[in-house]
């Protein structure tokens, strides 16, 4: 269990996403890529190969964000009637960087939650 004077001066869960923050040491070391984790983290050297994010969060945010941007598509189609090529010109980049951007935080969340609840395999030794 956490006591307040455990987590004074860490950045919360969701600040710890938005920035990739270690779990561990709170630096920005925990991405190499827009969505590729790091193997290690380069300031506290935590081995991030052995927490398992999985593809729950690219499936999951694909049919929100789907929803979301085809739903906005529809009210702009209904509401103003633009041709066509405008509708790719707004929705496939707007599409691509929701997504990207919110893998990335869902990535983070789950790896720092998996840090912080101490979570592991079942029927394993390893926390």
């Amino acid at each position: 269990m956490t006591t307040p004077d455990d987590t004074k001066g860490r950045p919360s869960m969701m600040e710890a996403a938005l920035f990739g923050c270690c779990p561990r040491c709170d630096a920005r070391t925990l991405f190499v890529g827009p969505v590729k984790f790091a193997e290690r983290c380069r300031a506290c050297g935590l081995d991030l190969t052995r927490f398992n994010v999985g593809d729950g969060p690219a499936g999951f945010l694909t049919l929100i964000i789907g929803a979301v941007i085809t739903g906005l598509a529809i009210w702009l189609d209904l509401t103003v009637t633009p041709p066509f090529w405008v509708h790719i010109l707004i929705w496939v980049p707007v599409t691509a960087l929701s997504v990207l951007g919110g893998l990335r935080v869902a990535k983070a969340l789950l790896l720092i939650a998996e840090y912080r609840n101490k979570a592991g395999e079942a029927g394993s030794d390893q926390p």
